[in-house]
C-alpha cells in the first residue's frame, strides 16, 4: 500500500526546522538550536529571519567569527533587525573590533535596544577608541536606566580621573562600591583621587590585567607617545662602568627593554614579570636566560643564587612600600653587588604617593632611609625624567646602591 501523502516543500521544512531551532533556543540548547538553523538555512538560504536567528545563537556560544558572518548577511537584508544588529556589535566588541561594533550597537539602539548593559558595552568600544567625551555620555544613559550598575560608575569614576575632576571620580567610585564593585580594587581607587594615605600595595589583579591588555602596544606606545627613557637613564652609568656581572635579575622586565641593553655584560639575565603577556615577549628577545610569570618579591625569595646586579626601571610606581622589596634584593646581591632603580618623585616630601595616574611615588627621603636601614651605600643618585605625561616630562630619581659587605 503506498503513501499518497504529499511531500512537504523545501520551504515548509525550512520553516519546520526553524520553528524547531527557535524551541531550542527557548530552552537554552544552543547547540541544538544552531544545529535546526543551519538545517533551515540549507533549505532556504539567504533568509534573513534564519541568518538573524542563527548569527544570534552563534553569539551567544561565542562562535564570534561564524556569527559576524551571518549576521552582516542578516542586517544588509534586513536592516531593521533589531536583534542582529546588538549580536553584531557584542561579537565585534568580543574579537576587540571597536570601530565595527560601535557601528552595530549604536543601530541596534537607535532599533530600541536600549539597555543599560549595552550602553555600557558601547561605552567600552568607544573608550577604545580613545573617544572619551562619546563614553562618557554612553555611560550617563547606562545609568539612566540602571543607576545599580557597578560597572558602569567605575568606568565613568575612571573617566573623570583621567580628566582631573577628582571629586566626581570619588563619588563615582563610591558608588560603585555600593552596587557590589570589587572592594581592594575601588578603596585603591578612592585613594587616587582623595589624596588619602596610599595603601601599601596596588591589588594584584589591577596590575596584571593592566598589563596583559597593554602587551601588545606596550613597547610601542612606551618609547612613542610617552617618550620613555628610564631603562637608558638607569643603566648607562653601569654600562659606561664596564663591569662584568655573572647574574643580573631584571625586576618587572617587561618587554625585555632592560634586558637587551645590559646582556652584553652578564653571563646571564633573569626576568620576573606579573604579565604572562610581557613574559612571552620578554622571552622572545633571547636577552634572558629564563623569565618568570610572577610577583617580583616571590621572585626574589624562591633562589638563593646570588645576584650582582638587580635592576629595577620604572617598575616600583606598581608596586608601592618598597620594604621588603629592599629586603629581598639585599639577600640575593652579592657583597659588593649593585641595585639599580628608578621611582617618580613623590610630591610635598611624602614618602609613598598614590597619584591620580594610579602610580606611586616615592620621596629620595625614603629612598635613603630604606638604604641605611637594608645594608646598602650609595653610589649614585640622580634626577632626569622617566617619560612624559601630556608632553610633559614625569621626573624620577634614578638610584645606583651597592651592597655593603
Amino acid at each position: 500500500m503506498s503513501d499518497d501523502s504529499p511531500t512537504p516543500s523545501a520551504t515548509e521544512q525550512a520553516r519546520a526546522r526553524f520553528f524547531e531551532g527557535n524551541e531550542h533556543f527557548g530552552a537554552g540548547r544552543l547547540q541544538d538550536a544552531r544545529a535546526s538553523y543551519q538545517a533551515a538555512l540549507a533549505l532556504a538560504p539567504g533568509r534573513p529571519s534564519v541568518l538573524a536567528n542563527l548569527g544570534v545563537t552563534e553569539c551567544r556560544l561565542g562562535l564570534w567569527a561564524a556569527s559576524i558572518d551571518h549576521l552582516e548577511q542578516a542586517t544588509a537584508a534586513d536592516p531593521e533587525h533589531r536583534d542582529a544588529w546588538v549580536a553584531l556589535g557584542l561579537s565585534h566588541e568580543a574579537l576587540g573590533q571597536w570601530q565595527p561594533a560601535t557601528q552595530a550597537l549604536q543601530h541596534g539602539i537607535r532599533l530600541g535596544a536600549a539597555t543599560a548593559q549595552l550602553w555600557l558595552s558601547l561605552a567600552l568600544c568607544q573608550l577604545h577608541l580613545e573617544r572619551p567625551d562619546d563614553a562618557l555620555e554612553s555611560l550617563d544613559e547606562a545609568l539612566a536606566l540602571d543607576a545599580t550598575l557597578a560597572d558602569a560608575w567605575s568606568q565613568r569614576g575612571s573617566l573623570l580621573r583621567d580628566a582631573g575632576r577628582h571629586a566626581e571620580a570619588a563619588m563615582c567610585f563610591e558608588q560603585a562600591l555600593t552596587h557590589g564593585a570589587d572592594e581592594s580594587l575601588h578603596r585603591f581607587y578612592l585613594a587616587s583621587v582623595r589624596g588619602s594615605a596610599a595603601p601599601p600595595q596596588p591589588p594584584r589583579s589591577y596590575v596584571e590585567a593592566l598589563f596583559n591588555e597593554y602587551a601588545d602596544d606596550f613597547q610601542t606606545h612606551l618609547l612613542g607617545p610617552l617618550r620613555y627613557q628610564a631603562h637608558q637613564t638607569l643603566l648607562a652609568p653601569l654600562r659606561e662602568a664596564g663591569r662584568r656581572y655573572p647574574l643580573v635579575l631584571d625586576l618587572g622586565c617587561g618587554t625585555g627593554l632592560c634586558g637587551q641593553l645590559i646582556r652584553e655584560q652578564a653571563d646571564a639575565v633573569d626576568g620576573v614579570d606579573l604579565a604572562e603577556a610581557m613574559v612571552k615577549q620578554a622571552l622572545a628577545t633571547g636577552a634572558y636566560r629564563s623569565v618568570v610569570h610572577g610577583d617580583l618579591l616571590g621572585f626574589l625569595r624562591a633562589s638563593t643564587e646570588h645576584a650582582d646586579l638587580v635592576i629595577a626601571a620604572d617598575v616600583f610606581i606598581y608596586v608601592g612600600a618598597l620594604e621588603e622589596t629592599f629586603a629581598a634584593v639585599r639577600q640575593r646581591l652579592q657583597p659588593d653587588g649593585c641595585f639599580a632603580f628608578s621611582v617618580e618623585l613623590a610630591r610635598n616630601h611624602t614618602d609613598l604617593q598614590l597619584l591620580p595616574s594610579l602610580r606611586y611615588a616615592h620621596s629620595p627621603a625614603y629612598v635613603e632611609r630604606l638604604a641605611l636601614a637594608h645594608g646598602f651605600r650609595t653610589r649614585k643618585t640622580w634626577q632626569a625624567p622617566l617619560r612624559e605625561d601630556q608632553r610633559k616630562p614625569v621626573m624620577g630619581l634614578y638610584v645606583w646602591l651597592e651592597a655593603a659587605d
